[in-house]
């Protein structure tokens, strides 16, 4: 019954909704928007479409918003009208309500206008707008109807043709030219070409000039509905935008603060080409080698210009920079250059509380405290000290308490250059760093066992451009050594109190000591920041290499008795690629298909017949397969169930290969929220069983492919992304308790709560 009363309300509800007019005082007309027919035969239909839905964009004001059909908000602002001025209603009426948009509020003839304006500027120089209104009871839409008459087409550009340099730089750009004979006459690319144009010049030293002193005469007299353009420089521009301007001097002021009054000139020591000008010394000069990208006697140039702010800004210590440039020769055009950089505090102390998801399905906290040296040793080192400590606990699945806490230490040095005999040529905006990195992990699980993870790192960072960056570690040592091992997890391991079990390999990998020592390489190219596009597009390929000369060296070959050490540990051998790639297509303004596929195989050989657990491929979870908990099944077709009794805990599968792919389908639904549809697939394997039947890859691998599939919500929140998904599996690959591969079961659905999108 009372399941019954909620559908009679909400049906009730959404009947109300549609029937706002009932609230509109006699002789009023709710405005349902507006459309503009093109009523020429002689413009193709699809043309006439886009063109009817560009000019439809233009017209104003709005009608009230609707979702599926139903105008909510202007409901909710019926029902909750009243004359107070604070209270439920109140509030309720001016957060979620929208007043009603009246007929009367519409404006024929000004939105006429603006259409014909709309046409004439993208070639429909004869276009004549006319717009009326159609009612039906007592709503009302807008009807313009628009004769855009013949487009007119470029026949031919010119350029200037003087001898100046003004004018000759500016026909030296003509073969970029957005301006192409043949296409429509538009006045938005007229205005995009004159600031190509200055982009252009602004690089070969016009500081001086502007886009406004360029002139397009436009000759529409041509027959044949035709028009000429004239490229011009206008007669009234200033002597100065004429000039080639060329740096004289460079000034840095390093300490800047606004209670300075005086250059100060008398103080400046020149280093190189720079000079340095401050009261105490607070930095060393070659900091700044790297980031004045400009040279006395060059050419003035907005990339290298823009670029040295953009370095100065990413150097670290300043958190202001502005610059300046001075006219500072009548007799010849020259600039002096003044930049200007406000430091931070040097040491900073700061707390951080964070709530976060693992991979692993664990939820927890996380206390961070950073103290931070941002001028470590007066060459703008950025030198940090984390401690940290954390708790998880892995929700869903078989716990049983085993709940993880952590506690460590991590430094890192950051040069902001290449510490490094081999200096790549970098002119960019963006700053190479160089990275030293050591830390030191205790990780304790509760009941089962505890590690101690010491980590170092030596390498560099640096970006192309916009699009690609790069990351190359000369030196990653990594050594994981176990401190205590309870009887439990012993037992666990060899099955002791389950004789009919097989022993769990899995479980004895996590606790192995582990020591890797090499080199790793990363690139990464991503346009998924460029929101003009309807298609981007991210790669991240790495590959990690682990004491491969070495054990090459001494023979290593484990399978042949002939393990190697290093230091005194046994040392891990192997070759690791890891590939991701990710596809975003843009159906609409507001929905968007998402796919991803990874691919990485790690090949351990000589002195190690799989990879360490560290470096171990992983799958399942909220970014990971959906359908299934984190690190729950695989390798292969191997079922970890069969080696765990009731109450026991699971272990964690890893793989040294691992195949992935996720579709997703992202539509936005209202507001804030978006929807998800999404379909994920793969598995890991071993390179070698190790005892687990069905653990190893081989070339029937599809048939051990686990596929899920689910929908959920993501809040965009501005500062995060919150997400929750209901992913439920189709297929898993093993056969377990008479049950098929694939077997769509809702009673085994996994739901997931995670912060970000998943890829």
């Amino acid at each position: 019954m009372i399941k019954h009363l909620r559908y009679i309300l909400i049906l009730t509800v959404l009947l109300n909704a549609c029937s706002n007019t009932r609230y509109l005082a006699p002789g009023q007309k709710l405005y349902t928007g507006g459309k503009v027919k093109i009523t020429d035969k002689d413009i193709k239909k699809s043309d006439a479409n886009a063109l009817s839905d560009e000019l439809g964009a233009l017209l104003r004001p709005y009608p009230n918003g609707s979702i599926l059909g139903l105008r909510v908000k202007l409901y909710i602002y019926n029902i909750t009208k009243t004359k107070k001025t604070k209270g439920l209603a109140h509030w309720l009426n001016t957060k979620f309500g929208e007043p009603p948009v009246l007929v009367s509020a519409v404006n024929l003839e000004k939105n006429s206008s603006i259409l014909q304006n709309r046409l004439q500027n993208v070639s429909y120089f004869q276009a004549q707008v006319t717009g009326d209104t159609v009612s039906k009871g007592k709503t009302a839409k807008a009807i313009y109807t628009a004769q855009a008459g013949p487009a007119y087409k470029i026949r031919k550009v010119t350029f200037p043709q003087g001898n100046e340099n003004i004018d000759t730089a500016i026909a030296a750009t003509f073969a970029k030219t957005l301006l192409k004979p043949g296409e429509n006459y538009n006045l938005d690319i007229i205005k995009n070409e004159r600031i190509r144009i200055d982009a252009r010049l602004k690089e070969e030293g016009f500081y001086f000039f502007a886009p406004e002193d360029l002139i397009m005469r436009v000759d529409s007299t041509v027959a044949g509905h035709q028009v000429d353009i004239f490229v011009a420089v206008k007669n009234s521009i200033s002597e100065r935008a004429r000039e080639i301007y060329t740096i004289r001097n460079i000034y840095v002021y390093p300490s800047y603060s606004l209670r300075d009054t005086s250059l100060m000139l008398d103080k400046a020591v020149p280093y190189r080409w720079y000079n340095m000008v401050e009261r105490r010394k607070t930095i060393s000069s070659f900091a700044f080698a790297n980031t004045v990208l400009l040279h006395p006697n060059d050419a003035y140039n907005r990339t290298a210009h823009n670029n040295s702010l953009n370095r100065f800004v990413n150097l670290g210590p300043y958190k202001f920079v502005k610059n300046r440039f001075e006219d500072v020769t009548p007799d010849s055009p020259k600039l002096d250059i003044y930049y200007f950089l406000t430091p931070y505090q040097r040491k900073s102390l700061q707390l951080e509380i964070l709530g976060r998801t693992t991979s692993a399905n664990y939820t927890g906290t996380q206390v961070n405290l950073n103290w931070k040296h941002r001028n470590a040793f007066k060459g703008a080192e950025a030198l940090t000290v984390t401690l940290f400590g954390s708790t998880d606990v892995q929700l869903g699945g078989n716990n049983n308490g085993y709940n993880v806490y952590q506690a460590g230490i991590t430094t890192t040095l950051s040069w902001p250059r290449f510490i490094s005999p081999i200096y790549p040529k970098a002119d960019n905006a963006y700053i190479p760093h160089t990275n030293l990195t050591l830390g030191y992990t205790l990780v304790n699980r509760q009941k089962l066992y505890t590690l101690n993870s010491f980590n170092a790192s030596f390498g560099y960072q640096w970006k192309e451009n916009a699009h690609r960056s790069h990351e190359l570690n000369i030196l990653n040592l990594t050594f994981l050594n176990p401190q205590s091992v309870s009887q439990l997890y012993l037992d666990s391991i060899s099955n002791k109190n389950h004789p009919g079990k097989p022993r769990n390999p899995a479980l004895q990998h996590v606790i192995d000591k582990q020591f890797t020592l090499g080199p790793s390489y990363g690139y990464t190219f991503t346009n998924t920041t460029d929101d003009y596009r309807t298609n981007t597009f991210y790669y991240n390929g790495k590959v990690s290499l682990s004491n491969n000369v070495y054990g090459l060296i001494t023979g290593a070959d484990t399978t042949a008795g002939k393990v190697r050490k290093l230091f005194g540990a046994v040392f891990n051998q192997y070759v690791k690629l890891e590939n991701e790639i990710r596809f975003f297509h843009k159906t609409s303004p507001n929905s968007t298909f998402a796919s991803r596929l990874i691919v990485g195989v790690g090949l351990p050989y000589g002195n190690s017949t799989q990879l360490p657990y560290s470096q171990q491929f992983f799958i399942g979870g909220p970014n990971s397969l959906r359908g299934f908990q984190a690190r729950s099944i695989g390798p292969g077709s191997y079922n970890p169930i069969k080696t765990v009794s009731a109450g026991d805990f699971l272990p964690d599968e890893s793989g040294d290969i691992k195949i992935e792919a996720n579709l997703e389908y992202r539509p936005k639904l209202f507001s804030i929220v978006r929807g998800a549809l999404f379909v994920d697939a793969g598995n890991i394997w071993l390179l070698h069983s190790g005892g687990r039947a069905g653990a190893a890859f081989g070339k029937n691998f599809m048939n051990d492919i686990a596929v899920d599939a689910g929908f959920g919500l993501r809040f965009d929140l501005s500062v995060l992304v919150l997400r929750t998904d209901l992913g439920v599996p189709l297929r898993v690959p093993y056969v377990y308790s008479g049950q098929q591969r694939w077997d769509l079961n809702f009673s085994r659905s996994v739901f997931n709560l995670a912060i970000g999108y998943p890829f």
